[in-house]
C-alpha cells in the first residue's frame, strides 16, 4: 500500500486501463501477455527513454521535474485526481519519511459539541482512517450507533464491507462500496507508513473479497459532496446531500453532514426520524483533554 510498491502498481494499474489503439499507436503483431500499454509505450508517449519509465516505475529514481510528471501523467491519461495522486507518489518516495505514530485520535470536545447542535441535521466526525469519532443522534438514526460499536469497529470503510446493516442502509451499495474503497485508496497516499491504516486494509482485503477485488483495481475517490440514497426501517427511502468538511487545524478529521431539499418528502422523513426516540438532551462530552492527531 506504501512506499516503491503503491508507485509502481498505481503505475501498472493505469498502463493496463489504456489499449495502445487508444493513443494512436499501431496494433502489436505480437500477442501480449498483460493487458494495456507495455513500459515502452508509455516512455514513447511521454517522450522519455523506456529505462528512465522502468526505473520510475520501480522507484529507482530520484526527483521527477513537473514536466516529466505531467508528460507521464498525459500519456496515461490521468485524471485531476490522478495527477495529484501520481504526484504524491512520487514525493513520498522522495522523503523516505519514518512511521507515522499509531495512535488514538480523539475529535476536540468544541467539534463533538458542534455536531450535536446541528441536531437534527445528521453530522458525524471521522480520522484520517475513516474511523468515526463523533455522531450526533440523527446520524445513528441515520447509519448506524458507532457508539455502542466495540472501539475497532467504529470505522466508515470497515462497517460498509463489513456490517450486514451497510446493505440495508445503502439500497446503492454495489455503487457506494466502491466509492468507499477508492477514497480510501486516496487518502492512503498521505499516510504512508501508518501501521493503523495497514491493518485496516489488510483485514478488510482478507475478510470482503469485494473490497480485496476494488482495492486491486487501484481506482480512486474524493469523498467531498453528492448525493446519496439511504433507507431507514422508520421512515423508508430517502435521498440526502452529504458535505464533507476538512478541518485544517486537526489534520485528517472531517465533519460530513446531511441534508435533504427544503420541502421534498426526503426532509419530512428526515424531521420524522429525527423525532424519533429524540434524547431529552445530548450526552455530555467527555472531559478528555483534545489531542491533536498524528
Amino acid at each position: 500500500m506504501t512506499g516503491d510498491n503503491a508507485l509502481r502498481d498505481f503505475l501498472t494499474s493505469r498502463r493496463a486501463a489504456i489499449e495502445p489503439w487508444q493513443v494512436g499507436l499501431p496494433q502489436s503483431k505480437t500477442v501480449r501477455r498483460v493487458p494495456g500499454l507495455r513500459r515502452g509505450e508509455v516512455a514513447i508517449l511521454a517522450g522519455v527513454s523506456v529505462d528512465y519509465y522502468t526505473k520510475l516505475e520501480q522507484g529507482r529514481v530520484g526527483k521527477v521535474s513537473d514536466e516529466v510528471l505531467s508528460a507521464i501523467g498525459n500519456a496515461l491519461q490521468l485524471n485531476d485526481l490522478e495527477h495529484q495522486h501520481f504526484r504524491t507518489l512520487v514525493n513520498n518516495g522522495n522523503r523516505r519519511t519514518g512511521e507515522l505514530r499509531a495512535a488514538t485520535i480523539k475529535a476536540r470536545p468544541g467539534l463533538v459539541a458542534m455536531i450535536h447542535a446541528l441536531n437534527p441535521v445528521p453530522a458525524l466526525i471521522h480520522g484520517p482512517r475513516y474511523e468515526v469519532l463523533a455522531a450526533n443522534h440523527t446520524a445513528k438514526l441515520l447509519i448506524d450507533d458507532f457508539d455502542a460499536m466495540p472501539a475497532t469497529e467504529r470505522n466508515l470503510v470497515r462497517w460498509t464491507f463489513l456490517s450486514p446493516r451497510a446493505r440495508v442502509v445503502y439500497p446503492e451499495w454495489q455503487v457506494i462500496a466502491p466509492q468507499v474503497a477508492a477514497a480510501l485508496r486516496h487518502l492512503a497516499v498521505d499516510r504512508a507508513a501508518d501501521p493503523l491504516l495497514e491493518q485496516l486494509v489488510g483485514e478488510l482485503a482478507i475478510a470482503s473479497p469485494e473490497f480485496a477485488r476494488y482495492w486491486a483495481d487501484y481506482q480512486l475517490y474524493e469523498h467531498s459532496y453528492g448525493a446519496k440514497r439511504f433507507f431507514n426501517e422508520t421512515v423508508g427511502e430517502l435521498t440526502l446531500h452529504y458535505e464533507t468538511l476538512a478541518l485544517p487545524s486537526d489534520h485528517g478529521q472531517h465533519v460530513i453532514t446531511y441534508t435533504a431539499d427544503r420541502g421534498s418528502p426526503s426532509e419530512e422523513k428526515l424531521q420524522l426520524l429525527a423525532s424519533w426516540n429524540a434524547p431529552a438532551r445530548e450526552p455530555a462530552d467527555q472531559p478528555d483533554a483534545e489531542q491533536r492527531p498524528s
